[in-house]
């Protein structure tokens, strides 16, 4: 099932140090395990997002999971002010085209984005989240 790997190869070998780490000394390994049989698991395991975005620094593509778990606070989000200020955040930190966290999303989705921020929806940044969990899935996680 799982194939051996060297501690030089292995993302988690590089970044998952007890010693180093307080968050990995609360991880269990069925947990660890989990990791390995989906995506999905990785991202909805408590603490685990924080010790992936580790590694995807060293991808340089920490925004992608940054964004991902921003989006997750943001739907949660009930009030129509804090929506609209959180929303405005959100797409001039990652996606507007000079945005500092600045994000690798294709311009029709850019742009779809920039009109629906105007009026902020709970649901306004599900399609870019999708974007990203596809990226993280397909291109990181393997």
């Amino acid at each position: 099932m799982f194939r051996r790997m060297s501690p030089n190869t292995c993302w988690l070998c590089k970044i998952f140090r007890p010693e180093e780490n307080g968050i990995s000394s609360k991880v269990s390994l069925e947990e660890v395990l989990q990791w390995s049989q989906s995506f999905e698991n990785l991202v909805t395991i408590k603490y685990v997002p924080i010790i992936y975005k580790t590694y995807l620094k060293t991808e340089h593509s920490d925004e992608n999971i940054e964004f991902w778990l921003v989006c997750e606070a943001y739907e949660k989000i009930k009030s129509q002010r804090k929506r609209i200020s959180m929303a405005r955040k959100l797409f001039t930190s990652y996606i507007q085209p000079q945005a500092p966290k600045k994000t690798n999303i294709d311009s029709p989705a850019r742009k779809a984005i920039m009109r629906i921020v105007q009026e902020p929806t709970q649901s306004c940044f599900d399609g870019a989240q999708r974007i990203f969990y596809r990226h993280m899935e397909r291109d990181s996680y393997p």
